[in-house]
């Protein structure tokens, strides 16, 4: 097994996210950004989520809305994922 490089999952999610019209208030105006729309996958040794699966794992709640930037929904979504235990926690 091969543990998931949790930079680069971040530096994955960076880039799918850049594309938005910030600030962002929910989650559907993210769909519009991401490279595949909702069947965008982030991968990285045996890590593999679609971002729909992203969103249920991480726990990301509205209450995190307004998002400024694409750095800042990328952290929420590792910190989610390491809380989840989904990522390790570096």
């Amino acid at each position: 097994m091969s543990e998931p490089d949790v930079e680069e999952i971040r530096a994955q999610l960076v880039d799918a996210f850049e594309g938005a019209d910030y600030p962002v208030s929910n989650p559907m105006e993210f769909l519009p950004a991401l490279p595949n729309g909702p069947a965008t996958t982030f991968e990285s040794g045996d890590f593999s989520m679609s971002i729909m699966e992203l969103q249920n794992a991480s726990d990301g709640g509205d209450d995190r809305f307004p998002y400024h930037g694409p750095e800042e929904v990328a952290d929420d979504i590792v910190e989610g994922l390491q809380d989840a235990g989904e990522l390790p926690s570096e």
